[in-house]
């Protein structure tokens, strides 16, 4: 198959992407690291978050080699007529490891040299935290771009000749996103549990009972702490994203194969084109990473009108080039399409804002938050729960939006809802979270940069620096407080999109297993015709997808169960591995003398070790129930009861995520508010009952939250690959 010369856009974006990390590394590693003692505990949290990931993708490693083996079973059995489907979903379970692991390798440098900075200044601690989080974010676009770059290269020798190609080609490239999916849940889940036993124990014991500093090094937990913001927000997230930014990709591109299939020439175009829009919104990410600066002295506002600038200008950017990619492609209804991609964009940006409005301190939800600590921690937890319940609403009804306009726009405003208008609608849903992730380069860096600035803040208290430098690296602090609070939004945002462009490829998919069987289905006409000739609603006629068919009903709340069985499931995961973190503070406390009078060093690596085997051990039941449900789902209620179970999850899984995400990150900067001077200070009855709450919202915003978006989009992912099993027992 010839591809066209514009695709070497690709390949070479991912290139100058992977490139540009590289540089940012190397720029941040010629920076000084600081005292001996600052380099010391630097040493300590990167041996301790490389030891934790080394045992992590060692038991990832087994579970994918199973899995593999199992698909490779079913290939043969069900006489999958691709053999390349465990290989895809190995190398993207490697791509997605291995941009984890770049991104904690740069994080665990870097702390130390941005609390170093900020003995200069804020604006230098500001460009080294936030240029380290990007070595993050291009890593992860780098990376996704070369992987479907080579395997959309390789499978185009393989596979050549009619239209049916490019469809069997965006199908088995769907795979990878599979093991990329797994990674990410492998990933968050077992590094939230890790981050947040450490966190919970350090502060139920030191801050609360102790009444020592966060980050106090006579902590036993702290470097366990600060471990695990590497592996929960920077591996964790990394790989989270990563899935996210290939998902969506692949699904647009799988829709644009099947929705163009008629169209000879055009198919490939649809095909390559959000491969272009995420190509040149690597370029324009570089752009706008450039852009964020701030000065001395600078006001919570200001610091993130710094980041919004960069990532602003990045998006209108992005916004204008689309109408110039998918013109000069040549693309049916460029135009529409084009504002699909705003739409997604649009939509990014709202969610983006909504969550800084309810997480950000500069904003009345947290501060009345942390005034409720005046009477107490149990109105810091009812205030919080009522702000996360309530910060639902804009990124629902935002979600919503996009996904008319984006599905109008694309089809041309077709009311009537035809079989061609239905699939150029869902084409220009999956091209909208194409949109929404098309800068994630920057995005993502704003993510990344959080873990950076919080363990720069751990790094200066225990190095005893000066006030005005804990000063500045509290502001960073807060601030990646908010951004992360933020990026989690955004990629719960981009889940959305993604899944419902996957629910889309789920039933191209069983089209495609029904083809291979032979099977042949009656049409909305009444007509009996193959496979291969039916329409979208022919399928959902067939199957009996509406809400009157009991299976659909049952599918859904079994989505919507598993998204609360899911968190529940974690929620306790982190409550077991706290007890023994506490346990053990407390026992280092009362048995090691000296401790609490800095006389005597504590143990930290028996709170390292307690935070690793509790992670290794609780992340497997939550991590393949994900897997298993959808497969139950299909050999009980068929098709019918998956397409209801991935809408149940969705929409379940959405609004959950966000709760959880945006109280948890509410709860954090009423804190920091607190500890600002704000309603008695450090010390006082409202600070105990503001850390109360932040330890309630440790798991909800740093484990099960957002760990939801993997699980939406890992049950379509499962959906898709199992559709040949599906249909054989259905």
């Amino acid at each position: 198959m010839n591809l066209p010369s514009v695709f070497w856009l690709v390949p070479i974006a991912s290139l100058v992407a992977l490139g540009m990390a590289y540089y940012f590394f190397r720029s941040m590693m010629t920076a000084d690291e600081g005292t001996p003692r600052m380099r010391e505990i630097a040493g300590y949290v990167r041996s301790g978050a490389m030891s934790y990931l080394k045992q992590q993708y060692k038991v990832v490693t087994v579970v994918f080699v199973v899995l593999a083996v199992i698909f490779a079973i079913m290939a043969y059995v069900l006489h999958w007529q691709n053999p390349w489907v465990p290989f895809a979903f190995l190398t993207g379970g490697f791509f997605s490891g291995l941009a984890g692991f770049f991104g904690m390798k740069t994080a665990t440098y870097a702390s130390a040299r941005t609390a170093n900075a900020a003995r200069k200044s804020l604006d230098a601690g500001l460009k080294i935290a936030f240029r380290s989080g990007a070595v993050m974010g291009l890593t992860v676009v780098g990376l996704g771009l070369l992987d479907i770059a080579g395997w959309f290269f390789a499978l185009s020798f393989v596979y050549h000749g009619d239209n049916m190609a490019l469809i069997t080609i965006t199908t088995t490239m769907l795979t990878f996103g599979m093991g990329a999916s797994t990674q990410a849940l492998f990933a968050r889940v077992g590094g939230g549990i890790y981050t947040k036993a450490a966190d919970v124990g350090a502060d139920i014991v030191g801050k609360v009972e102790a009444d020592i500093p966060e980050d106090d090094p006579r902590n036993p937990a702290t470097i366990a702490d600060n471990v695990g913001d590497n592996v929960g927000d920077v591996a964790g997230m990394g790989a989270d994203l990563y899935e996210s930014y290939c998902g969506s990709i692949l699904s647009t591109a799988a829709l644009g194969a099947t929705a163009f299939a008629l169209s000879g020439e055009m198919q490939m175009k649809a095909v390559i084109a959000p491969m272009l829009i995420a190509a040149v919104g690597v370029f324009l990410s570089i752009f706008g990473i450039y852009l964020v600066r701030t000065k001395e002295g600078a006001t919570m506002r200001d610091l993130l009108r710094s980041l919004a600038v960069g990532t602003n200008v990045s998006a209108v950017l992005i916004a204008a080039a689309t109408f110039v990619i998918l013109y000069l492609l040549g693309i049916e209804n460029w135009l529409g399409l084009s504002f699909s991609v705003i739409s997604g964009l649009a939509a990014g940006v709202i969610i983006g804002q909504a969550t800084e409005y309810y997480t950000s301190h500069s904003y009345k939800p947290t501060q009345k938050i942390s005034e409720a600590g005046l009477t107490g921690s149990a109105t810091v937890i009812i205030k919080g729960i009522g702000t996360g319940m309530i910060s639902t609403c804009i990124p629902v009804v935002t979600i919503g939006v996009a996904i008319m306009l984006s599905y109008l726009c694309a089809n041309g405003f077709d009311m009537e809802m035809s079989a061609s208008a239905l699939s150029h609608g869902l084409y220009g849903i999956g091209i909208a979270a194409v949109g929404m992730l098309s800068t994630l380069g920057i995005t993502l860096a704003t993510d990344a940069y959080g873990p950076i600035a919080d363990n720069a803040g751990g790094n200066a208290e225990m190095s005893e620096l000066g006030e005005e430098v804990r000063h500045r690296t509290d502001a960073l602090d807060a601030l990646g407080n908010t951004t992360a609070a933020t990026g989690k939004g955004f990629a719960i945002g981009s889940a959305a999109l993604t899944a419902l462009a996957l629910l889309a490829s789920y039933i191209e998919e069983i089209k495609i297993a029904m083809e291979r069987t032979g099977t042949t289905l009656t049409n909305l006409k009444g007509e009996v015709i193959a496979a291969a000739d039916a329409t979208i609603p022919d399928f959902m006629n067939y199957f009996q997808v509406n809400l009157m068919n009991p299976r659909v009903l049952v599918g859904a709340f079994i989505g919507a169960m598993a998204a609360f069985l899911f968190c529940g499931l974690t929620m306790e995961a982190v409550g077991r591995a706290a007890q023994k973190m506490v346990e053990e503070v407390r026992r280092q406390f009362r048995e090691i003398k000296g401790i609490l009078e800095g006389k005597a060093t504590p143990d930290y690596g028996s709170c390292v070790e307690i935070s690793t085997r509790a992670a290794q051990h609780e992340m497997i039941f939550p991590s393949l129930l994900a897997i298993a449900i959808p497969i139950v789902v299909g050999l009980v209620l068929g098709v019918a009861g998956v397409l209801g179970l991935l809408v149940g999850g969705l929409a379940g899984g959405f609004t959950l995520a966000v709760f959880m995400a945006n109280a948890g990150g509410a709860w954090d900067n009423a804190k920091k508010m607190v500890e600002e001077g704000n309603f008695g200070g450090k010390g006082s009855f409202a600070h105990k009952a503001t850390i109360v709450g932040d330890t309630v919202g440790d798991p909800f915003k740093d484990t099960s939250g957002p760990s939801l978006n993997i699980l939406i989009k890992l049950m379509s992912m499962v959906s898709i690959v199992m559709a040949g099993l599906t249909v054989a027992f259905s």
